[in-house]
């Protein structure tokens, strides 16, 4: 098995079943972040509407992105959570900063 095959195997492959697993369906708080993320981009509410809407479409991200860094199934899937979640903190930072 080639080195590219290995570092491929490692980093995608499904330690339970033995599948190449990118992403997985169903996946609640992700559709969630979706749907708010959507109806904010289509109806730019304001005022607690909106603050509503963002509030509970991050917190699914954030849910998201915790469940993935403690249960994603392979090491993509555990560093794609962790670097939503770096992301986020970031965005709050620099929020927080202006």
């Amino acid at each position: 098995m080639s080195a590219l095959a290995r570092a491929r195997d490692w980093w995608f492959r499904d330690r339970r079943t033995g599948a190449i697993t990118v992403a997985q369906w169903p996946n609640a708080p992700l559709v969630m972040f979706g749907l708010c993320a959507g109806a904010d981009w289509a109806f730019a509410p304001a005022g607690p509407a909106g603050t509503v809407l963002r509030g509970v479409g991050l917190g699914a991200l954030v849910v998201w992105a915790v469940d993935e860094v403690a249960r994603g199934v392979n090491p993509w899937r555990r560093c794609l959570g962790g670097g939503v979640l770096v992301g986020l903190a970031l965005r709050w930072t620099m929020a927080a900063m202006a």
